[in-house]
């Protein structure tokens, strides 16, 4: 895990490597993600990397219609929206992610609590590629 320190840019340089790094407080056990050079609860300074397992909990979602700019060039629109969610880790900390596999027309069937794994997209082409964060049901 050495290779990978407190910026941003590791974040997404761990997303390409499959793995989901954020912060962990050597002070107050604090988890954060991504990762941040100062404790989000108690203000220390003294964070490393930690990896998560990439397993977690639905605890809200919204399926998007009129996207913004970056997702509607990926080819989402009001006739092929996508859901965004919020995902709490298993660890504790949450984050947003766009969630694939699930029935986005009929969104009633997506259910909070839903037990969810971490995946990755990657959008763009060779050089342009981007790697992003995304999760699916267990």
């Amino acid at each position: 895990m050495s290779e990978y320190t407190l910026t941003s840019k590791n974040f997404y340089k761990a997303l390409k490597q499959k793995q989901l790094i954020g912060s962990k407080c050597q002070v107050c056990g604090s988890y954060a993600i991504p990762q941040r050079q100062i404790c989000p609860k108690c203000h220390s300074d003294q964070n490393e990397i930690t990896t998560y397992v990439g397993s977690g909990t639905l605890k809200a979602f919204t399926v998007i219609f009129v996207p913004p700019v970056k997702m509607a060039e990926a080819g989402y629109n009001a006739k092929n929206p996508y859901c965004v969610g919020i995902v709490e880790l298993d660890e504790g900390p949450r984050i947003s992610a766009q969630i694939l596999d699930v029935d986005i027309l009929q969104p009633e069937n997506i259910k909070i609590g839903t037990k969810m794994e971490m995946t990755t997209i990657t959008r763009g082409e060779e050089a342009d590629q981007t790697t992003f964060l995304a999760f699916r049901p267990a």
